[in-house]
């Protein structure tokens, strides 16, 4: 498959980290909260600025899971759709031209899903093809790529895309006191991604006839006795953080086996590798990346300004990282490059990417 276009979306409310801490200070629940345990967080996240879906004075209004989910619906409809559009505009592609939609989202529930309210925002055609992937969390982004290349395999005429739209600020509990819902309102941010791609309809065709990059292969990884590692509980209240401070500890126990028994089946070994698009997990994690594949900071310097410029989008991130890469650090013809995100399961995904052209 090859990748048409990535486009990023963000909503208008956009504030630096300490207007964030502060307004987030304001609204949890008092009976014992240390502050300073709170701001301590918040500015070892890596975070400079995020953006949120919501005037950040209405957070403090949101009484139930109910209300909170059905601003989910309606934004995420709207922010899912501007990215779409937009990608679709930069592959020199009208709406009518897609054959199938992933749509992947974990941060509300909506049924009808996210893809059939977006295609009828778009006009999408009446037999489109919709994917629904719902539970997948950070690794979403990676897995999302991965399962549009598996389609495209087998439809290589066809065009797919993929929409990856989280709305975190949605989901941050106000009475819950605990570390895990302490980090995340610290790291989480809102915003959506597209990716177009379309297969490759004829044998002859060249690489980059009509995009910047090829995806080759993917694999999945899922890792024993994990399943709390990552994710959301769902109560009465809403999806409630579910964090393990020992994420940092099973990237580096098993990402690096995962990654070169990969590039092994491909014939490639890390030095191979030309550049590399991984999720912005949080400090600690791509420091474990970093350590564990014996990368350089420049290798991920895209990764750790994508955290601060809008935090941590869940599903979206590494496509946002991927458009980064693109725009601000386009490939050299013919390298490879490995994409890769952590999520809920706990598990990874890993794709192999290589960019147009002819070194």
């Amino acid at each position: 498959m090859e990748i048409l276009a990535v486009c990023g979306a963000l909503p208008p409310h956009r504030h630096p980290q300490q207007e964030v801490t502060d307004a987030f200070a304001d609204v949890i629940a008092r009976g014992g909260l240390d502050e300073r345990v709170l701001r301590r967080l918040h500015a070892n996240a890596g975070v400079e600025q995020r953006h949120l879906v919501l005037p950040i004075g209405e957070y403090g209004s949101i009484e139930s899971f109910g209300q909170a989910n059905d601003l989910y619906i309606k934004h995420a409809v709207e922010l899912g759709a501007t990215a779409l559009e937009d990608a679709l505009k930069a592959a020199g592609l009208a709406p009518s031209e897609l054959d199938v939609l992933i749509c992947a989202s974990v941060t509300g529930v909506a049924i009808p899903s996210l893809d059939a309210r977006i295609a009828s925002v778009l006009g999408l055609r009446p037999d489109i093809r919709r994917v629904p992937l719902m539970g997948l969390g950070c690794v979403a982004g990676a897995a999302g790529i991965a399962r549009l290349h598996d389609y495209a395999v087998g439809h290589p005429e066809h065009v797919g895309a993929l929409v990856a739209v989280e709305l975190c600020s949605l989901t941050v509990q106000r009475d819950d006191l605990s570390v895990p819902n302490l980090v995340a309102s610290g790291l989480f941010g809102d915003g959506a991604s597209a990716v177009v791609g379309r297969g490759r309809s004829r044998p002859d065709e060249q690489v980059g006839d009509h995009g910047a990059v090829e995806v080759l292969a993917s694999r999945s990884r899922l890792y024993p006795d994990s399943e709390r590692t990552m994710g959301f509980d769902v109560s009465e209240r809403g999806l409630q953080i579910v964090l393990d401070a020992a994420v940092p500890e099973l990237v580096g126990r098993y990402i690096r086996g995962d990654v070169d028994a990969f590039l092994a089946d491909h014939g490639l070994g890390r030095d191979e590798v030309g550049w590399w698009v991984c999720h912005p997990g949080g400090p600690r994690v791509i420091d474990a990346l970093r350590d564990a594949l014996e990368l350089t900071d420049h290798d991920l310097q895209l990764t750790r300004d994508s955290l601060a410029r809008i935090g941590n989008l869940s599903s979206a991130s590494v496509l946002h990282v991927l458009q980064d890469t693109l725009r601000e650090r386009p490939p050299e013809p013919g390298t490879y490059g490995v994409l890769m995100a952590m999520g809920p399961g706990f598990c990874s995904e890993v794709v192999l990417l290589r960019a147009a052209g002819e070194r």
